[in-house]
C-alpha cells in the first residue's frame, strides 16, 4: 500500500474553487476537520470526505448542516477557515487499525470541536467573534455568487502576495 499524505489543509474559499470535482488524489482521504487557526468548529468522516464537506456547505441554506449554517452565517470572515482533509488509513491511525469510527473519535477527543455533540464531553466554546449557527445568513444564497466571492478573494490574496513591498 502507498503511503499517504497525512492531511490536505485548504482554505474554505480555496476549496470552493474545486466547484465539486473531487481531485483524484484527495479520493482516499476520509476524515475531515473544519477549523480557523485557533479551534477546530466540526471533526466528520465519509468514505470520501471531500463530498462531504461539499455536501455540509450545500445542506447549509437549508439548515440541514450545522457547519454548513454556521459558514453562511459567519460569510464572508468564514472563507478564511480552512478544511482539512485526513486519511484513517495514515500512520497516526495504525495504532488503530486504520479504523475510520475510531479515528474520527480520536480526532473528535483531541480537539473537542465546537459543533461535534457526540463522542465530545466538553465541546469547546465558539469564541465570541462568530455568530452561531441561528443566526442570519450573510453569505449569498446563490452558489454561483458565492464561489465568485471565493474566487475574488482568493485573486486578491495572489495580487497581495506578489505586491512589492512598500518602502517606508
Amino acid at each position: 500500500m502507498a503511503p499517504f499524505a497525512p492531511f490536505v489543509p485548504i482554505a474554505l474559499k480555496q476549496f470552493l474553487l474545486t466547484e465539486q470535482r473531487c481531485p483524484p488524489e484527495w479520493r482516499p482521504f476520509d476524515l475531515y476537520l473544519f477549523r480557523d487557526d485557533t479551534v477546530v468548529f466540526y471533526v466528520g468522516q465519509s468514505y470520501v470526505a471531500f463530498d462531504r464537506v461539499w455536501r455540509h456547505i450545500l445542506d447549509g441554506y437549508k439548515g440541514r448542516s450545522m457547519v454548513g449554517r454556521f459558514i453562511h452565517c459567519n460569510w464572508p470572515a468564514s472563507m478564511r477557515s480552512t478544511v482539512e482533509l485526513l486519511s484513517s488509513r495514515a500512520q497516526q491511525f495504525a495504532d488503530l487499525g486504520h479504523d475510520l469510527p475510531a479515528a474520527e473519535r480520536r480526532l473528535i477527543e483531541q480537539y473537542a470541536p465546537c459543533f461535534n455533540v457526540s463522542l465530545n464531553r466538553q465541546p469547546t466554546a465558539l469564541p465570541a467573534c462568530y455568530a452561531p449557527p441561528g443566526q442570519r445568513i450573510t453569505s449569498p444564497r446563490s452558489l454561483t455568487r458565492l464561489i465568485s466571492q471565493a474566487s475574488m478573494a482568493v485573486q486578491a490574496d495572489n495580487r497581495r502576495a506578489w505586491a512589492p513591498a512598500e518602502d517606508d
